[in-house]
């Protein structure tokens, strides 16, 4: 169970960050900048800010509190302006750690307890509150895509109209055992 536990959130991780990265890939360069007005986030500060917090909570994750002295947390919402390439790797530098320590994990980790902030979660409950706080954020880059791309944009999930044809393929297939993201990730990813 716990060795599925661990393949299953890093599939999950893997979706979310594909869901991500397949926005920004939609907007032009010169709405990665974008905000809707002055509260709102750009996509970059989203991006500043998951990798600046995937840095922070993934490194020495099982020995150190995951909100480290170095993070400025409030300087990743300052608006600073990202081109695509700065963009893609502060993307995959935070991902990229991320799922290293995830592939690094051993079952027997997942009981012990971490701190954030000095709140005890075991491990378990420390990756589920990551992977909450990382797909409320990808959500918000998807909608802010969704926004800039109006008409242009190209759905990540079933297309608007489309859900009758594609629970017809789905039931028309046999039944198996597969996670949720097995056609949705690349197959060197998943």
């Amino acid at each position: 169970m716990r060795k599925n536990y661990i393949s299953s959130i890093k599939k999950q991780f893997l979706y979310n960050r594909e869901l991500g990265w397949k926005t920004i890939e939609q907007v032009p360069e010169e709405a990665l900048n974008w905000q809707y007005n002055q509260e709102s986030n750009s996509i970059v500060m989203l991006v500043k800010h998951l990798s600046s917090n995937m840095l922070s909570r993934w490194t020495d994750f099982l020995n150190s509190d995951g909100e480290k002295q170095w993070r400025n947390r409030d300087e990743e919402f300052q608006s600073e302006e990202f081109d695509f390439d700065k963009t893609k790797n502060t993307w995959n530098k935070g991902w990229d750690y991320l799922l290293s320590t995830i592939d690094n994990l051993e079952e027997g980790d997942l009981e012990k307890i971490i701190y954030i902030r000095n709140q005890g979660h075991t491990v378990v409950e420390a990756i589920n509150r990551q992977l909450s706080h990382y797909s409320y954020h990808v959500g918000q880059i998807i909608f802010i895509g969704k926004m800039i791309q109006d008409s242009q944009w190209q759905s990540l999930s079933i297309p608007r109209g489309q859900s009758a044809t594609y629970n017809k393929e789905m039931f028309s297939k046999e039944k198996e055992r597969a996670h949720f993201t097995k056609d949705f990730l690349p197959k060197n990813k998943g």
